[in-house]
């Protein structure tokens, strides 16, 4: 059963929140006030925090940018992940996943479906890894951002759930990059 191991101490994770949207700016930003607010009172680090439109290009430029910084352990979008024209957030990360995180999603509709029933297959969040750095895949309503946390990411980057969480195996994501053309 899931639980906290108080014997464990707490790490704090340094995690970077970027929402897409072509209206918001960071005054009126809910979802990513809603996640940064979240974040810091787990005692985690706002490591960034930034908004891009709904543009291709520029969600995977600025994913890719904080993926390579040292200073940032987890990367959380919101935004971009329905079925209209401009929802292209999937579409720009999922193609740089090194590693796709298909339980994320289940478990993210499961949630969902709990509080807003059939609605939820209208979002396409999703997880996964980009060089080395987990990659997180959020709707852009703060009551979405707020079943994400509470539900699946608040549990899973606390060091001290058991029986195990993402925090133990950051130092390890990049094995296969590490193994470069020696692996078999």
């Amino acid at each position: 059963m899931a639980r906290i191991d108080e014997s464990r101490s707490f790490i704090p994770v340094r995690i970077a929140v970027l929402t897409v949207s072509d209206t918001r700016g960071l005054a009126d930003d809910k979802s990513g006030q809603t996640l940064a607010d979240r974040i810091t009172e787990a005692g985690h680090i706002l490591a960034a925090r930034d908004i891009v439109t709904d543009d291709r290009e520029k969600i995977r430029d600025k994913v890719l940018g904080w993926s390579k910084d040292a200073a940032i352990d987890v990367v959380i979008t919101t935004g971009g992940t329905g079925f209209t024209g401009r929802d292209v957030t999937p579409e720009a990360l999922e193609p740089i996943f090194e590693k796709r995180m298909d339980g994320f999603s289940e478990v993210f509709h499961r949630i969902s479906y709990d509080k807003i029933g059939t609605s939820t297959i209208q979002s396409r969040a999703t997880g996964g890894v980009v060089n080395a750095t987990f990659v997180f895949v959020l709707p852009g309503s703060p009551g979405a951002c707020k079943d994400a946390w509470d539900g699946i990411l608040k549990a899973q980057l606390d060091y001290r759930h058991m029986p195990c969480n993402f925090v133990e195996i950051m130092p390890r994501l990049d094995e296969h990059l590490r193994r470069g053309k020696s692996a078999p």
